[in-house]
């Protein structure tokens, strides 16, 4: 009898150990899925006319909290964000006691979502995400079950439209005219924005209101609201002259180190990922490199994106409400007329700067999540031929990313250091989620 029991037990334990292992492959199936449309997504940015920064940053919002409630319904670690995020209702749960498999629930997810948050992208991200679907598809549907491969399939496509539908209406889901209004009447006065673009589109600022659409984690765009900028003026006594005489001397004394500084960080929309891309990329980077499972991965890019999200929408609000003008407007007018800045300028208003804001609010997010002091080295610029940059913190990438933008000639101190505050204000709000049971 003794053998007999000895002999169950073993049986019990190794089928244990097979049951968890099959369990680890399919989450790390799972988790390649996960990077693999991330990566899609990461270069649709480049290709999708509409995808200004603010608009990337809402888009990657939206995926990173369908990847998050796609696995939290199945999770005794995760905690859904239904109830926390603004808006957002109960998500479609799994079936008690049935069988799902991870990594067909997270490829019927994020299929159906990235395939609609850039359903306005050129005939090649047609094709790409069309090809990603079939052959993704048909990796994590092997030897699945019909029966479980049905209902992981229906799941993952509910939670996917459950979010779509909560997206509707926050303010954002329409973009006319590449986020340029075809009427705006621009505030009079030397302080305020002009615009520093020939296109005739740009002769009205970017997405003016951005800064009302619904936040995701922290109150509403006002939530972390700034002090102004030091007060306009052409004394040569003043604050306002002397930032933008330390703008101005900053590109006439470019060090090498400098410049590639402006260029790591410039992320231009239509020409890279976008400042908020950057950021994914950075995550994507160091989670890959340290496999950190399923759940960590989805834990960050659900925080991280709703971090930037919200970044954009609190930077907006301040920027038209200060509607300050650009470095290159005022030195032009006042310093000297031939100046060029490093970078281009772009078409909205100066105040804060938005690489700094985002670059905040992903600092705290990152820092919560992966702690202080954190090393890491970040390769996004490589397809570009940047050299990879290394960090001691996420901090101090952050600083980074925002001093860039006075080396680039695209912001005053003022807006780069008020920025990575508010920045990190709102990324406290996302830090206060409760994710983990």
């Amino acid at each position: 009898m003794r053998k007999i029991l000895f002999s169950a037990m073993l049986a019990l334990l190794w089928f244990g150990v097979l049951g968890a292992a099959a369990a680890q492959a399919n989450a790390t199936k799972a988790e390649e899925v996960l990077h693999t449309w991330y990566g899609l997504g990461l270069e649709l940015v480049w290709h999708t006319p509409t995808y200004s920064p603010p608009v990337a940053s809402r888009s990657f919002a939206y995926l990173g909290v369908t990847a998050f409630e796609a696995v939290a319904s199945g999770s005794d670690e995760l905690q859904t964000l239904s109830g926390q995020l603004h808006g957002l209702k109960t998500v479609p749960q799994r079936e008690a006691g049935k069988t799902y498999d991870e990594a067909v629930v997270m490829q019927a997810a994020l299929a159906f979502s990235v395939q609609h948050f850039f359903e306005n992208t050129g005939p090649s991200g047609q094709n790409a995400m069309a090809k990603l679907e079939a052959k993704l598809r048909e990796k994590v549907s092997a030897g699945v079950p019909a029966d479980v491969l049905a209902r992981s399939e229906a799941h993952g496509r509910a939670v996917a439209e459950h979010v779509l539908a909560w997206s509707q209406d926050d303010g954002g889901a329409v973009i006319e005219t590449l986020g340029f209004p075809q009427s705006y009447e621009l505030p009079k006065g030397p302080s305020h924005w002009v615009p520093t673009s020939v296109i005739a589109l740009q002769q009205k600022p970017l997405l003016p209101n951005w800064g009302k659409n619904r936040t995701f984690a922290m109150p509403e765009g006002t939530s972390c609201a700034l002090p102004s900028h030091p007060e306009y003026s052409e004394d040569k006594d003043s604050a306002f002259y002397k930032e933008a005489l330390e703008v101005y001397e900053a590109k006439q004394n470019l060090t090498p180190e400098r410049r590639a500084i402006a260029r790591f960080w410039a992320d231009d929309a239509m020409l890279s990922m976008t400042p908020p891309g950057h950021w994914i990329s950075i995550a994507l980077q160091i989670m890959d490199r340290d496999k950190v499972g399923l759940e960590k991965n989805v834990d960050t890019l659900a925080r991280l994106g709703v971090a930037v999200a919200d970044g954009f929408i609190g930077c907006w609000q301040a920027k038209y409400q200060y509607d300050l003008i650009r470095p290159i407007s005022y030195i032009r007018r006042v310093i000297d007329p031939k100046w060029e800045p490093l970078l281009n300028t772009p078409p909205f208003p100066e105040y804060p700067s938005g690489h700094s804001t985002q670059s905040g609010a992903a600092e705290i997010v990152l820092t919560n999540l992966f702690g202080e002091n954190f090393a890491f080295e970040d390769k996004t610029g490589s397809h570009a031929g940047l050299a990879p940059r290394t960090f001691p913190s996420f901090r101090a990438a952050a600083d980074d990313a925002g001093i860039s933008r006075m080396y680039g000639g695209i912001h005053f101190r003022a807006a780069i250091e008020r920025g990575l505050e508010q920045g990190r204000c709102i990324g406290a709000f996302t830090n206060a989620l409760r994710t983990r049971r």
